[in-house]
């Protein structure tokens, strides 16, 4: 069989998308040669004539990754003209074996850039500005249409590799809380606690100074902890390559047990952490003696942490023809944050997605979920009493500032398998309730996700 024409393994479906470089270490020994456009090939340049395959033995592997992601308002939401909204990320990888390089021993080392560009549907139609949506209709968007420096860390494994130690810049989902991205939905993409963690866990692109110690206990149990900066300078489009630790506030310490058992010769993973954070917060409407700050006009009071809990479940349920690569699998996700502080007190969702729904498309994916975001009673409340401290009272007056609640996302997706380096996922989405405003009305959102790898 001619080398272009090799088919690659398919990789087990827990892939986080995110993890630039590693895939492309378990895919270069098959991909020989490929060329430009293969099907089979996990780039959709090829393998450069060898080139890549020989760097990736001698420790380097470069990937070059794009999202898009479409949104276009059908019905319903705060605004009814209809838009069409467009949003897209670039990430440069590389990851360096450190072992075949300069012969030290379980080590390797990550660098990636990424860059961001575009506008979101939910900014201005989905949801009411003065409030906007507690999810996004396109998760690729936020945090700023810059290029940042999102990875770069060093990791050194030891004990015939039961301990490893991640130090450098990187972000809390890359590690902790970590979940598939092929929604295109914020609220049933990637890790969540960052979605709704008030602010001071940050998710992808955002790098900041951070250490991961985890153990494997067991050949399918681990357990690990961290300790990441909480600098929301980090945040700032003038900060995307900043280095140096000024404006740090405290830091967030999660803990975290996995466990990724085959049940029934089917692969499963299962998450359960905490989360501290040692920086001062806000309370969410007491100021300092106990009284309403909305009405009392005092500074709102001061807590000196801030902590959550996550649960993620993951597992496969079924085989095609005992073709494992094909299948249902099912998910549920939840997280529990501090009601004193936080304006999300829980989320949860359920989902299913299945692999290979028809003999002749083996690689393609079919799935659906839905997510329940809930506001927090208490900062419902002090909403309450900043409307009555303005003396307003009418939604349709624009000072009032909307009282949130809970918000629905539902989505559908089908993810057609083009080439190997190449997903497009066309979805629809059914938000109820946008940015958890009972006055806005439900809406529908066509979607349009493309994963591909150059």
């Amino acid at each position: 069989m001619p080398a272009h024409s090799k088919r690659c393994p398919r990789l087990r479906p827990f892939h986080h998308h995110h993890a630039l470089g590693l895939a492309a270490l378990s895919l270069a020994t098959c991909a020989q040669a490929t060329p430009a456009f293969d099907s089979e090939s996990p780039w959709m340049l090829g393998d450069w004539g060898g080139k890549r395959t020989e760097l990736s033995r001698q420790g380097y592997d470069f990937k070059l990754d794009a999202v898009v992601e479409v949104g276009s308002n059908l019905h319903g939401g705060y605004d009814h003209d209809e838009a069409t909204r467009y949003a897209d990320q670039f990430a440069l990888g590389a990851h360096m074996d450190l072992q075949k390089i300069f012969d030290w021993h379980d080590a390797e080392f990550q660098v990636t850039l990424t860059n961001r560009n575009g506008d979101n549907i939910s900014n201005d139609r989905v949801g009411d500005p003065r409030v906007g949506t507690i999810s996004s209709s396109q998760e690729v968007w936020g945090r700023g249409n810059i290029t940042r420096l999102t990875d770069l860390w060093y990791q050194q494994k030891f004990f015939d590799q039961k301990l490893s130690v991640k130090v450098g810049r990187f972000n809390e989902g890359e590690d902790f809380n970590t979940f598939p991205c092929d929604f295109q939905n914020l609220a049933l993409c990637g890790s969540q606690v960052g979605n709704w963690g008030g602010g001071i866990w940050y998710n992808w692109p955002v790098g900041q100074w951070a250490m991961r110690v985890k153990y494997q206990l067991t050949h399918e149990l681990f357990v690990q902890v961290g300790a990441f900066e909480q600098n929301p300078s980090n945040l700032e489009n003038d900060n995307a390559f900043k280095l140096s630790g000024s404006g740090t506030q405290g830091a967030v310490l999660p803990v975290e047990l996995v466990w990724s058992p085959n049940v029934n010769d089917l692969p499963g993973e299962y998450r359960l952490g905490y989360y501290y954070s040692t920086a001062d917060s806000t309370d969410v409407y007491k100021d300092s003696r106990g009284r309403y700050a909305a009405l009392s006009g005092e500074n709102y009071a001061s807590s000196s942490s801030k902590h959550g809990l996550w649960l993620t479940l993951r597992q496969q349920v079924t085989s095609q023809a005992s073709d494992n690569s094909r299948g249902l699998s099912l998910f549920a996700n939840g997280t529990l944050h501090d009601k004193k502080t936080n304006m999300i007190d829980n989320y949860v969702a359920l989902g299913a997605t299945y692999t290979g729904p028809f003999d002749a498309r083996p690689k393609d994916d079919l799935g659906l979920a839905v997510g329940r975001i809930h506001v927090n009673p208490a900062y419902r409340k002090n909403t309450h009493l900043l409307n009555q401290a303005n003396e307003v009272s009418g939604y349709n007056d624009p000072a009032f500032l909307p009282v949130q609640d809970t918000e629905y996302n539902a989505e559908l997706y089908y993810g057609v398998h083009v080439a190997n380096w190449l997903t497009v996922r066309p979805n629809l989405q059914f938000i109820r309730h946008p940015g958890g405003v009972n006055q806005v009305d439900d809406a529908l959102v066509a979607g349009l996700k493309i994963q591909s790898s150059f």
